[in-house]
């Protein structure tokens, strides 16, 4: 059998690069949207504690702190012939197509939770390696120039699926069951399985390990195999004062994010007088709008007026809505105000979000992709379970206005470090570093 070299490759195409990540992404919302939203609502709705249900969203949530450990393997160990990242892609989107499908048969979930919460504990690891091999092949493929608007497709279709899990799904289990909800995501996860099925690093690889096809030269030059050179890449670029500042970006960002939206819904039921039910729509609603925005506008702005500027003003904005709503009491229980609020609030958040990884996406270094850019993402998921932290000691201790005005101090914050960080400084060191490679390989730190 040989190889069908009229298939488009991701190195020689920016459509592709384009549709193959805003594909994965959103491969990647439909089974987020489905384990941390969709679910633990569905329980909600179904009388179960928020004990149980907390419990299953630590199923969850767990095997995404061990993506650090995970992504190293990623960039130490590759099947050359189909491609640095590629052949990883697949096994998490077979893993999370086939695993879907295993939660899908939990007998009686709702009265099953040990096992049903085991079961989303194997999807949630699936979606990790997903999520890690992805994001590496998309610091390996994207040039900086795309990756911007890349970040804009990839960070919306991630809010497009999450919201159609969300409203698909729950609408699925209401009408049908819990199996037949589970088995439509797993058979769109299967379909988005079809692109890095097809579509190749570079021309000349296989497309299957049983086809014709070859180790790419770009791919070779790349690929570190010594645990050493990968630990020392690793040390010296985080020894990098811009290397700290983008990490300290992540984790203030997502702290702060992780922080609000984690009290918007006790905001909305507690004081504005929603359901759960109500609140979840409006999220979805909000995502989406959020989500397709993010793919016509969000990326583009970035590129035409830089990442620091549009950032900044998304930051800004974010600071100014809230700072009204915290002032704005008499507006609290009405309703129009608060849904408009969480719409301009996701919108924002989205923008800058996709500058936000799109900064770190930019200041990876290509040899050790997969780990440096996964070291940024776990920060930021350590700055997520900060910020989920402090909800409890400040709402019991301040009102309600001083804790959205605390929001509001993380984001100045945030604000401060996009000022202080160096991008072109920290992209001219990064390819120094890839360059200065001594005889075995290693970086000498700098």
């Amino acid at each position: 059998m040989t190889t069908r070299t009229t298939l488009p490759t991701l190195s020689e195409s920016a459509f592709w690069r384009y549709f193959a990540f805003t594909a994965l992404y959103f491969a990647e919302g439909l089974n987020m949207g489905l384990l941390f939203v969709g679910i633990p609502a569905w329980m909600a709705q179904n009388n179960k504690t928020p004990t149980e249900i907390g419990q299953f969203a630590a199923a969850c949530a767990l095997p995404w702190t061990f993506k650090f450990v995970v992504a190293p393997l990623m960039d130490r160990y590759a099947y050359l012939p189909m491609g640095r990242k590629r052949p990883w892609v697949l096994f998490g989107q077979l893993g999370l197509m086939g695993s879907l499908i295993v939660m899908a048969y939990v007998p009686d979930p709702l009265n099953n939770l040990k096992l049903f919460a085991g079961a989303a504990f194997l999807v949630s690891s699936f979606g990790a390696i997903q999520d890690a091999a992805v994001d590496g092949m998309a610091v390996d493929t994207i040039p900086g120039e795309q990756q911007a608007r890349a970040n804009g497709f990839m960070g919306g279709a991630r809010m497009i699926g999450s919201s159609l899990a969300l409203a698909g799904g729950s609408w699925l289990m209401n009408q049908y069951d819990f199996t037949v909800s589970t088995l439509a995501l797993a058979f769109l996860i299967g379909l988005m399985t079809l692109v890095p099925a097809v579509l190749r690093e570079d021309r000349g690889e296989k497309i299957f390990p049983w086809t014709a096809g070859a180790v790419s030269p770009e791919a070779q030059k790349r690929q570190i195999t010594s645990w050493t050179t990968i630990l020392q890449s690793l040390y010296s670029l985080f020894r990098l004062k811009n290397s700290l500042l983008v990490a300290l970006l992540m984790f203030i960002t997502m702290g702060s994010y992780n922080y609000f939206e984690t009290l918007l819904p006790l905001f909305a039921v507690n004081v504005s007088g929603w359901t759960n039910v109500s609140y979840s729509q409006a999220f979805a609603s909000a995502d989406l709008i959020g989500g397709i925005s993010g793919i016509l506008l969000g990326g583009v702005l970035i590129e035409r007026f830089g990442k620091k500027r549009m950032i900044g003003l998304y930051l800004v904005g974010i600071m100014g809505i809230t700072i009204a709503l915290a002032l704005l009491t008499p507006y609290w229980t009405d309703s129009v105000f608060i849904h408009g609020f969480i719409i301009v609030y996701r919108w924002l958040n989205a923008f800058a979000k996709i500058g936000v990884y799109a900064i770190a996406m930019e200041c990876c270094s290509k040899k050790v992709s997969a780990s440096q850019f996964t070291f940024y993402m776990t920060i930021g998921a350590v700055g997520s379970m900060v910020g989920a932290t402090l909800i409890g000691p400040i709402k019991e201790n301040f009102g309600w206005q001083f804790t959205m005005l605390f929001f509001v101090g993380l984001i100045a914050l945030a604000w401060v470090v996009v000022r202080l960080l160096n991008i072109s400084k920290l992209e001219t060191q990064i390819t120094e570093l890839d360059e200065q490679t001594i005889e075995d390989g290693v970086y000498w730190p700098v």
